[in-house]
């Protein structure tokens, strides 16, 4: 196969390239952004690991799989959960798909 015969796809984002569905891709991005936002608030608190995994009601563990950007391992709705106790709010947007 040639350069020429290669088909260049674009995406919005990472996740649209790699889920099966937009569905899967939506919340995927979503994931990502709370975990990544609760991980950089924990970072800031300058803790120990344990001490942050206390703060947020988790097992350090389980903090240990968010802050190595774990995503799999959390639920959207667990990801609220963490935000909110990280004291972060979390709000919605949603508009209509173009």
């Amino acid at each position: 196969m040639t350069d020429d015969d290669m088909e260049v796809q674009s995406f919005d984002s990472v996740w649209d390239a790699i889920e099966d569905t937009p569905e899967e891709a939506a919340n995927m991005r979503l994931r990502s952004e709370l975990l990544t936002a609760v991980e950089q608030e924990v970072r800031s608190w300058g803790l120990t690991q344990a001490k942050a995994a206390e703060r947020l009601g988790v097992t350090q563990p389980r903090l240990n799989d968010l802050l190595r950007g774990k995503i799999a391992k959390f639920s959207l709705d667990a990801l609220v959960d963490l935000s909110a106790r990280a004291g972060l709010a979390v709000k919605l947007g949603v508009e209509r798909a173009a």
